[in-house]
């Protein structure tokens, strides 16, 4: 299932447009480190947005650049997040079809979960846009926000699969 990450941000970054631009090419490497080494139940490391940083860093570091380097580093979480959820939702699946489990439908509240846990992103980083909606900051504050809450949810579903 592929959620609205990217395209909610880009309708916060290019608000006149609502499209957004290139991405910049990021180090992946610092995310996958930062996603394997983050300890369980620790879903706030310090590492997360090192990879926008380093983009930011080289590219250019004006706002634009950072925004542009948050958007690209969010994008892989992204698809970390949906490979995390895709894997739980199908142990959810093969424990919800054994009935001795005593499991029921964790399938279905998994997705009821994961619908409102966007939809709260989707408010929170809002919030944080119109907060910021005289400041160039703005896009950056929003854009900080989604990559945040992408990469926390990520190492949520990692931990509620036990991996």
């Amino acid at each position: 299932m592929r959620y609205l990450t990217m395209a909610a941000l880009a309708a916060f970054a290019w608000p006149q447009t609502g499209m957004a631009q290139a991405a910049k090419p990021i180090d992946t490497g610092y995310i996958e480190q930062c996603f394997t080494s983050a300890r369980v139940g620790e879903v706030a490391p310090a590492c997360i947005s090192q990879a926008a940083r380093h983009c930011s860093e080289t590219t250019g570091g004006t706002t634009l650049d950072y925004s542009e380097c948050l958007m690209a580093e969010t994008a892989h979480w992204d698809a970390i997040l949906n490979s995390q959820y895709q894997s739980l939702r199908a142990d959810f699946t093969a424990q919800d079809a054994d009935a001795a489990t005593g499991n029921h439908d964790l399938a279905g509240q998994l997705l009821d979960a994961q619908r409102a846990w966007i939809a709260f992103r989707d408010a929170d980083c809002g919030l944080v846009y119109a907060q910021w909606i005289d400041g160039s900051h703005r896009v950056i504050a929003a854009g900080f926000c989604h990559l945040n809450k992408t990469a926390q949810r990520a190492i949520e579903l990692r931990d509620m699969g036990g991996e």
